[in-house]
């Protein structure tokens, strides 16, 4: 291994631990704590609220049904 190859792998080595360390210090889930998010009612609420519409979604995507029916559905998405 030359000079320049090891300077390399050794920034390398660097640049992942310290990416490493900082996802584990920002408490992101993939860094091996899955509860380090703290419980935000906001985001809660985006959940359900985006769950409801996929729900909708699928439902116009899987019944049959006429064209002014799925225009009433996809009017009620956009209240």
């Amino acid at each position: 291994m030359s000079f320049w190859s090891a300077i390399v792998a050794i920034v390398a080595i660097l640049a992942w631990a310290n990416l490493r360390s900082a996802r584990y210090r920002s408490g992101h889930p993939l860094a091996g704590q899955p509860d380090a998010l703290p419980a935000n009612p906001a985001r809660e609420r985006e959940v359900i609220e985006l769950r409801k519409r996929v729900e909708v979604l699928e439902r116009i995507l899987t019944d049959e049904r006429g064209t002014q029916r799925l225009a009433q559905d996809i009017e009620a998405l956009r209240e």
